[in-house]
Formats: C-alpha cells, structure tokens, sequence
C-alpha cells in the first residue's frame, strides 16, 4: 500500500458521512491535508527558526535578512511540496496529468493565495479599517475557499472524458 492510500484512509475514517451533504470528502479531505501541511509548517519554522537560523541576522552581502524572514523563505519549499504532495495524491487524486504542468499551475495558484492575502489585508485594515486580528481571520477563510476553488477547478481538474 502506497503512503498516499494509507494517508487517504486514516483521513476517510475521520469522515463522518452524515456531514456529506454540507462537506463532501474531498472538501474534507482538502481541510485535512491543509492542516496539517500548515502544523508542518509551524514545526519546521520553530525548528530552523531556533536551531538551523539560531535567531542570527543573514548577511547577502546585498540585503541584511532577519532571523524570521530568513525561517520564512527557507521553511517555504518545504511546505509548499509537500502542499501540492498532498493535494496530488490524497485530496484530489488525479494524476492523470504531469506532474510538471500540475506543480506549474500549483505555483500560479500559491502565487495568486499570496496577493489575495496581501491584498485583502491592506483592504480590510487599511481602507476598511477592521482590526487585523479579525481582517487576518476573514482573510484567511478567504484565501482557504479560492486555493480549494483553484485546485479543484485549475490545478488537479479532472480530464475531460
């Protein structure tokens, strides 16, 4: 048994099927493969954060980065294979294309997430005058509907038959 069958199962046995007409399993399956791509996330930033950076300023030579800048771009690869990984192979199964067209549109997508945070964030603070805390909360349900959309419907659409 693959790793993405054992994956798949361990989720589908969480799924509760009276919830199917509200969260179909592949929703659900998305909501679990998302979060915990985003506690992976979270542990690999505290670990190269406090022992691989160790807190240090990173000197380019052209630009200075700061210890939690430096996390944030070195943790980012890991996190966004393993995002498209999990994607692929456990919440939309559709391998059916290459692998190299789906990771393209998968980059485009994560692309596309990052403005929309960025770009909702200014709106709700800065224009809209919301509190972050709660522009971030709104920003980020947001953000969760159009990568589910995006994947869905761009990046692991089902071929057309």
């Amino acid at each position: 048994m693959r790793i993405a069958e054992i994956i798949s199962s361990i989720i589908d046995r969480l799924y509760i099927k009276r919830l199917e007409p509200v969260i179909s399993r592949q929703l659900f399956r998305y909501g679990v493969c998302g979060a915990s791509n985003m506690a992976l996330d979270a542990v690999w930033y505290y670990i190269i954060y406090h022992y691989i950076v160790a807190l240090r300023f990173i000197d380019l030579g052209f630009v200075v980065v700061s210890p939690h800048i430096a996390s944030l771009i070195v943790v980012f690869p890991i996190t966004f294979f393993t995002g498209f990984w999990l994607n692929r192979h456990v919440a939309f199964q559709v391998t059916a294309y290459r692998t190299r067209g789906q990771l393209i549109r998968y980059a485009i997508s994560v692309v596309g997430a990052i403005v929309l945070n960025y770009v909702l964030m200014k709106l709700f603070v800065e224009h809209c005058h919301f509190w972050p805390t709660p522009s971030k909360m709104l920003t980020t349900l947001i953000s969760a509907i159009y990568s589910f959309l995006a994947a869905k419907y761009f990046t692991f659409r089902k071929q057309n038959s």
